[in-house]
């Protein structure tokens, strides 16, 4: 599949959003960060902004932006109804807890139940982007059970590595948060793996002799292209990645994502209260920016859709 910048700016700017929004959200349900204004400006404030420049840019890959939000009225059978749904309604409990934090710096009363409200929501939204492609079974890479929790994984690892930043920035790190990130990205590590080496290595049972219902009759192949020159079908779902740099790629995924945010990540855990944290933080949180823009573009670059059977394939 082609990999369209508007839907990787999406799928990685409003995952690493409500990332950072579910760990502020659930701190502060906990009582666990302090109701400083600073704080909640720039924490809230970081968080909204990534989501909704990820929402925004997901419009961009649509032929009529401006019919978007006709999308939401499919929320009973469309995955990406629900996450329009979805979306729209944690503006308003985060709306909430940010009013709260930010103009009354408290809390406390039903913030907490609020900012929990927030949490469930936002998990929820990205758990619904990730099944938008997951509920795709003409595209073999995508139609994998890995699939929506690794979104949801990325997205709690990536606001982590954010989460580490903002409250290093204003000196509320504790040793322990890093934790989250680290619990998130690991788990992410593992279950990133284990996808690579099932599309690597599942059968293909998707063929041409499949496809055009020929099979019984023996071996099919087209006796003339379908077109002489590329189509839009062919410049969208015909995409492909060489396997010399999809390994390349993937390597780049595990140091930049995994391994350097990792190992910072446990760095940050001694030093949590120094002033070497912001600066750490910082430097995990561009590794796993560039980590993670890379990851998603493999994402798309390496999946086959089952069209291309007609123009030449002969399995995906």
């Amino acid at each position: 599949m082609h990999p369209a910048y508007s839907v990787i700016l999406f799928t990685t700017a409003s995952g690493a959003g409500y990332g950072l929004l579910i760990w502020l959200a659930v701190l502060a349900a906990a009582g666990l960060v302090p109701a400083d204004r600073s704080l909640g400006i720039v924490g809230l404030g970081f968080a909204l902004a990534l989501i909704t420049t990820g929402l925004l840019s997901s419009t961009l890959h649509l032929g009529r932006p401006e019919r978007a939000w006709r999308a939401m009225s499919q929320w009973r059978t469309s995955w990406l109804s629900r996450e329009g749904v979805l979306a729209l309604a944690t503006y308003a409990p985060a709306g909430v807890v940010a009013i709260a934090w930010v103009f009354l710096e408290r809390l406390d009363g039903p913030v907490p139940a609020l900012a929990l409200v927030t949490a469930v929501l936002a998990l929820a939204t990205v758990w619904c982007t990730g099944m938008i492609y997951a509920s795709l079974p003409t595209i073999r890479a995508w139609s994998q059970p890995h699939v929506a929790p690794l979104y949801v994984l990325l997205a709690l690892g990536t606001g982590g590595i954010l989460a580490n930043l903002v409250l290093a920035a204003f000196g509320a790190l504790a040793s322990w948060t890093p934790w989250l990130a680290i619990g998130a990205l690991a788990a992410a590590w593992v279950l990133k793996a284990a996808y690579w080496e099932r599309i690597d290595t599942a059968p293909r049972t998707w063929t041409a002799e499949a496809a055009t219902g020929l099979g019984k009759f023996g071996k099919v192949r087209p006796l003339d292209p379908p077109h002489t020159q590329a189509n839009y079908v062919m410049r969208e779902m015909g995409f492909m990645v060489a396997r010399k740099h999809a390994a390349a790629l993937r390597r780049a995924v595990a140091i930049l994502l995994f391994l350097v945010p990792l190992a910072i990540c446990v760095l940050l855990t001694l030093s949590a209260d120094g002033v070497l944290a912001a600066p750490l933080a910082l430097v995990a949180t561009a590794s796993a920016g560039a980590g993670v823009l890379v990851e998603r573009w493999l994402f798309f670059a390496e999946a086959e859709h089952v069209a291309m059977l007609f123009y030449g394939r002969d399995a995906v």
